[in-house]
């Protein structure tokens, strides 16, 4: 199965289906099976000021937690797994970002498959959990399914191969 390492807290977003896109600054051809890998950096590392001001909150929700602090929050996102495997989906697409349309709708190209330019509505949540700046990709992902229990794995950049076995 292929795989696609992702830091967290946004691989735990794409487990609990509260993050349907992954945006990249580079396209791929495949569609099928994709295995959601957590990298290894705690999200605390990695998070920036206006992550904190901006994009914590809408965590916050998509984990059911909108009556915590900021503080409680960034401490669970710390707990969540890294190194490992949490969830697989399939990718079903993957649309370049060409900027908004006149009402605000974010507009996706297919250009890899060279289908006409569609607009597509992005919810405010999904639109903080990933970067839809101008001529980057957004992989769609569908039927998610998170594992039972993390399954501890080496990640590696770009996608790459994980056995089967390896997730059961």
């Amino acid at each position: 199965m292929r795989a696609i390492t992702i830091y967290q807290p946004w691989a735990s977003l794409i487990a609990v289906s509260a993050k349907t896109y992954e945006t990249r600054s580079w396209a791929t051809r495949y569609r099928g099976p994709i295995a959601i890998h957590a990298g290894k950096k705690k999200p605390s590392a990695i998070m920036t000021a206006e992550d904190i001001d901006i994009i914590i909150p809408a965590m916050g929700r998509a984990f059911g937690m909108q009556e915590r602090s900021i503080i409680n929050i960034i401490k669970y996102l710390d707990s969540l797994p890294i190194g490992a495997v949490i969830a697989t989906a399939e990718l079903v697409g993957c649309w370049k970002c060409i900027g908004p349309d006149r009402r605000g709708d974010l507009m996706l190209h297919n250009g890899l498959e060279g289908m006409a330019a569609d607009n597509w509505y992005i919810g405010d949540d999904e639109l903080l959990f990933g970067d839809f700046s101008e001529g980057r990709y957004a992989w769609e992902l569908a039927n998610v399914q998170m594992l039972p229990e993390p399954v501890p794995a080496r990640g590696q950049q770009r996608l790459f191969n994980i056995d089967l076995e390896d997730l059961k």
